[in-house]
């Protein structure tokens, strides 16, 4: 969305938002901008999401290390419950998959995964305001 397109919506004018959106850059309200692609239309066919178990959290940092260092590796979420992490793989196909979750496994501390393979995705959004 423009900015012209904001200061219609919220009765400002366009410099004004622009100098607001500057500020919040600048604050770290804002972190980035976001293009959504079409993984299918890049090759990317596989998408699974990953529940890991690590045996204590010493051993969270080997792990969010070598899935920053994974570029098939799209999100790691660090969680409450019953499983530490979840993360959202998304490869060419199942091999690319297999050899992901054998580095995972790997990795130091990991003591259980689960792969789920997504067969669809109803809705993907980020967040509105």
């Amino acid at each position: 969305m423009s900015a012209s397109e904001v200061a219609g919506k919220v009765k400002l004018s366009t410099s004004a938002v622009i100098e607001r959106i500057k500020k919040l850059e600048q604050s770290g309200t804002i972190l980035g901008y976001t293009t959504v692609l079409d993984s299918g239309k890049l090759g990317k066919d596989v998408t699974a999401i990953m529940s890991i178990v690590v045996d204590h959290p010493k051993y969270n940092d080997g792990l969010i290390a070598a899935v920053n260092a994974n570029p098939h590796i799209t999100e790691c979420l660090y969680i409450a419950g019953e499983v530490d992490f979840f993360i959202k793989v998304v490869t060419d196909n199942t091999k690319t998959l297999e050899t992901v979750l054998n580095e995972l496994k790997s990795i130091p501390g990991v003591s259980k995964t689960k792969t789920n393979i997504v067969l669809n995705s109803p809705k993907m959004s980020t967040p509105q305001i």
